[in-house]
């Protein structure tokens, strides 16, 4: 489990159908092997670690679904390491299970914030609403507007300084992860209305009159 707070700005070293080595500096400090880190919003597994960087494996399913498959060596990502239990939560639950990827459609400056337009597949923008929560690239954001096709977000400066989405140009494909609370609710709903305690005295208990 993670936040969506970015911790480190890390580069490619060198990416393979298997592996991916990133340089780093922060999240070295306690890494070990076996450990989940979060790059570019997708939740990998170290398997090894030097004093400058760290290796993760790969599977298909994971460059199927994911950006991570695109990147080149020198290639900038977001990275964080699995949330402690004893850790603040700043941003959201996010679970680094990519939901889908989304293209960078056009960028746009407001004062010192920076718009971003994202194009969304069914399977994130089902899940989207005003003010609701998005992983993009791995970085927890509040998403501004939204309609089935895309959706917007707009950075503060800490953020454009400290994880790579400002750094993106329209063509960028973002790796994006709905809240997982909305598909739990979907699952719930879902299930309530195939059940027979579906009544017209459930609905109006719970508000739907």
């Amino acid at each position: 489990m993670f936040t969506g707070i970015v911790e480190e700005v890390g580069t490619v070293r060198l990416v393979s159908s298997h592996s991916l080595a990133v340089s780093a500096r922060t999240i070295i400090e306690d890494l070990k092997l076996g450990d989940s880190i979060c790059v570019n919003g997708a939740c990998l597994t170290v398997t090894s670690i030097a004093s400058d960087a760290f290796t993760v494996g790969l599977m298909p399913e994971t460059l199927r679904r994911t950006n991570i498959g695109r990147l080149r060596p020198g290639e900038a990502v977001n990275l964080e390491r699995a949330l402690r239990a004893d850790g603040r939560l700043g941003g959201h639950f996010v679970q680094g299970h990519v939901d889908g990827t989304g293209e960078l459609l056009s960028t746009w400056d407001e004062g010192d914030a920076r718009w971003l337009r994202i194009s969304a597949p069914l399977s994130v923008s089902r899940y989207l609403v005003p003010k609701g929560f998005v992983a993009v690239d791995g970085v927890s954001l509040t998403v501004v507007d939204c309609d089935d096709r895309s959706f917007t977000v707009s950075l503060v400066t800490f953020t454009q300084q400290n994880a790579t989405l400002s750094r993106r140009c329209p063509g960028w494909v973002f790796n994006l992860e709905a809240d997982v609370l909305g598909k739990y609710v979907e699952k719930f709903v879902r299930g309530q209305a195939t059940s027979s305690a579906l009544t017209s005295q459930f609905l109006a208990e719970h508000g739907f009159e």
